[in-house]
């Protein structure tokens, strides 16, 4: 079984896939690591990142692996751990520049399709039920408001330590929702048969329940 979750920054996609991955025994894909995993790899080798050319000559050159270790994934790069170093502002706002490159969401689709192929997963993203596995059995779209996405961002950052600005994070928020929704090739959209969850006043233990009652639906 394959469950897509979709939806703009900030909206809880991969806090609520982790959820549901754990309460369904499930494998829980990232698959916005990778992208972010690419960003990093791009901006290490001072890649421009809308130069599609040498993005995709690095990017042969690049390895990217996805590893579970004590039931947590972790993404390495050229045989690094950088699950820490993905997460960083500039290279979340990178990995939307370098994931509406055609041949970077070639390889990374290709290499998230054989995983789900294999076992019960959950992946979330952009496009994955629209592009990625659009005959994922069960679809959602995932979003919340524009204030209270930039509140949650801000205040994750703000739980490590990092220095930042809440207006800043809603500006980036908004370009990124234009540049994700905007791209040509597997922009951000819902698709027709996705569920759209409003995450804007629910808490992470409503959003569970309310998912996890329409997917058992599906199960029996």
């Amino acid at each position: 079984m394959n469950i897509a979750i979709d939806g703009p920054a900030g909206a809880g996609k991969s806090t609520i896939a982790k959820r549901l991955a754990a309460d369904l025994g499930f494998l829980y894909l990232d698959t916005g690591a990778m992208y972010r995993a690419v960003a990093l790899a791009m901006l290490r080798k001072q890649i421009a990142l809308d130069d599609e050319k040498s993005v995709s000559a690095a990017l042969e050159q690049t390895e990217i692996d996805i590893r579970y270790e004590n039931g947590a994934q972790k993404v390495y790069l050229d045989g690094k751990d950088v699950s820490a170093e993905i997460r960083e502002h500039a290279v979340s706002k990178a990995a939307s520049d370098v994931s509406a490159l055609p041949c970077v969401r070639l390889r990374l689709v290709e290499l998230q399709r054989e995983i789900a192929a294999k076992t019960d997963s959950i992946l979330d993203g952009r496009d994955i039920g629209t592009y990625v596995l659009p005959n994922a059995d069960v679809k959602f779209f995932l979003t919340a408001s524009v204030n209270e996405r930039a509140r949650r961002r801000y205040e994750e950052l703000k739980s490590k330590g990092t220095a930042c600005v809440l207006e800043d994070i809603r500006n980036d928020i908004e370009v990124r929702d234009y540049n994700d929704s905007h791209r040509a090739f597997a922009p951000l959209k819902q698709a027709d048969d996705a569920v759209a969850v409003d995450t804007t006043a629910m808490s992470v233990d409503e959003v569970t329940a309310h998912m996890l009652n329409i997917i058992n639906g599906k199960r029996v």
